[in-house]
């Protein structure tokens, strides 16, 4: 019987999204604090260069603009990554502080 590695897994916190190896290291992440009541910047984006090319980042920013919506919040992105994600990902525009 050949045992299976464990994943990699996403985690989802109040102010950060996370894609974590199973020891607990970060491999990338989107962090995004408050700036004022509502409204949080996106001010970060990390991936790994073992993973870069992947669509990690954009999964990331995702799930982010997902959490963000559930919680009922708006983004100022202020990283060119999430400006670049924003202006392909039309549908997210509500989000936009």
């Amino acid at each position: 019987m050949t045992k299976k590695a464990p994943e990699n897994q996403i985690e989802v916190h109040s102010h950060a999204i996370r894609y974590v190896a199973p020891d607990g290291t970060t491999l990338a992440e989107v962090t995004f604090p408050d700036r004022e009541p509502g409204t949080v910047e996106i001010n970060h984006t990390f991936v790994d260069e073992s993973l870069r090319g992947q669509g990690i980042a954009g999964m990331l920013l995702e799930q982010a603009a997902r959490e963000l919506k559930e919680t009922h919040r708006k983004a100022r992105p202020t990283c060119s990554y999430a400006v670049s994600w924003f202006e392909r990902h039309p549908e997210w525009a509500e989000l936009v502080a």
